[in-house]
């Protein structure tokens, strides 16, 4: 049996786009910790580094949908351009204010205008949905992209704090500015694999957000980015408590690594289930392995089972996102997309947010009863939708 993901590269303009995406979603990793980075050694306040990083990462989160229900309407080329590049600009003005201690005002209103960055994995899933269409390939692309997002965020953050730590304070931010500004002019300019815009009909002049399945999967998802974040954090405070502090670094990356590498293996399977019923076991998995998390005493037990808990995140994801390929009709398909990323990026906001308040009124040890509950409510969400999820297609107008 020949290789799948060699596979998916056989077909015309696959390897440019993809080598493209990877470089231009790097901020996405990369923006949020290098704002804390930069401002917390600028201006020696972890509370205002925060806020900054807070309000362009929530912006985003709002912001990225919209843009992406225009680029299904008039085209990625004509939207990824100039959103890309009011980004740019106001990273380069968040730079010079914090480089040149403008008032704080500027720092937060930078952060706003950056907030129009454009969701790439939501534009590049989408060449990749054009090209395999109801294909059994798209579901190792989807698998592909998955295992690039693990890579992002496991290099990515470590990349920014490492140039500003090293370099000067701005340097992290400087990088992901770069990154964003070569990656999405190489993207746009492959005009070859966009996808085609679709005549608009009533399904499309409505929200994607509005269909029953975006949903469903978006809410299921809040939860399984909370998982993501409340692993991390509880790692964090876990170790400290343990002793082992520094730990923490290779307890993450084992948590990455294992969700990246049973990622890959199940996109190079061709599973014959219904995505909805492949969806709820997941779920069911990602719920299971949480719970060895509940009864950890130690670094090497911790490293174990975070490592088990991480292997049905990809899975999750990559199914998540065929579903929505499979029940979203195409004119609508990068919003929705950009919905589901949107409800991780959410999921892990809040996340960190209650598992920290967990944590320090519990005990580092409660904070995994967070992922547990998190995984029995996202399986719940996928468990009373099954009839939802598993519906044909709408058609468009």
């Amino acid at each position: 049996m020949g290789n799948p993901y060699r596979e998916i590269f056989r077909a015309p303009g696959t390897r440019g786009f993809a080598a493209a995406g990877f470089v231009a979603r790097l901020p996405i990793a990369m923006a949020p910790i290098g704002i804390v980075t930069m401002l917390s050694q600028t201006h020696g306040q972890y509370w205002l580094a925060g806020a900054v990083a807070a309000t362009f990462t929530l912006a985003n989160a709002f912001a990225a949908p919209q843009i992406s229900r225009l680029v299904d309407r008039f085209g990625q080329s004509r939207l990824l351009a100039p959103t890309a590049a009011v980004a740019v600009l106001a990273f380069a003005a968040l730079i010079l204010a914090a480089r040149l201690h403008w008032p704080a005002w500027t720092l937060f209103a930078s952060a706003l205008l950056a907030a129009a960055m454009p969701s790439i994995p939501a534009m590049v899933r989408a060449r990749w949905t054009e090209i395999f269409r109801d294909r059994p390939e798209l579901n190792t692309a989807f698998a592909f992209e998955s295992a690039a997002d693990e890579l992002v965020y496991i290099a990515g953050a470590s990349l920014s704090v490492g140039l500003s730590v090293a370099l000067f304070p701005e340097a992290g931010l400087v990088a992901s500015t770069l990154f964003l500004a070569l990656g999405m002019t190489a993207f746009v300019a492959q005009r070859a694999t966009e996808p085609k815009v679709r005549e608009a009909g009533a399904v499309a002049r409505a929200s994607a957000i509005r269909l029953r399945p975006v949903q469903m999967i978006t809410a299921a998802l809040i939860f399984v980015g909370a998982i993501f974040a409340t692993a991390e954090v509880t790692t964090v405070a876990l170790t400290r408590e343990l002793g082992q502090p520094d730990a923490a670094t290779l307890v993450i990356g084992v948590y990455a690594i294992g969700s990246f590498v049973v990622g890959l293996i199940v996109g190079a399977l061709n599973l014959r289930a219904p995505l909805h019923r492949q969806l709820l076991t997941a779920l069911g998995v990602l719920l299971l392995t949480t719970l060895p998390l509940l009864l950890v005493g130690s670094v090497p037990a911790l490293v174990g089972a975070i490592f088990l808990s991480g292997v049905a995140i990809s899975p999750t994801f990559i199914t998540a996102f065929g579903l929505i390929e499979r029940r979203v009709p195409p004119e609508v398909l990068t919003e929705g997309v950009t919905w589901v990323m949107t409800g991780i990026g959410i999921g892990m906001a809040l996340g960190a947010f209650v598992t920290g308040w967990v944590v320090d009124t519990y005990g580092p040890r409660s904070g995994f009863w967070v992922s547990a509950a998190a995984a029995t409510t996202a399986l719940a969400i996928v468990a009373l939708g099954q009839r939802v999820l598993g519906a044909p297609r709408p058609a468009a107008a």
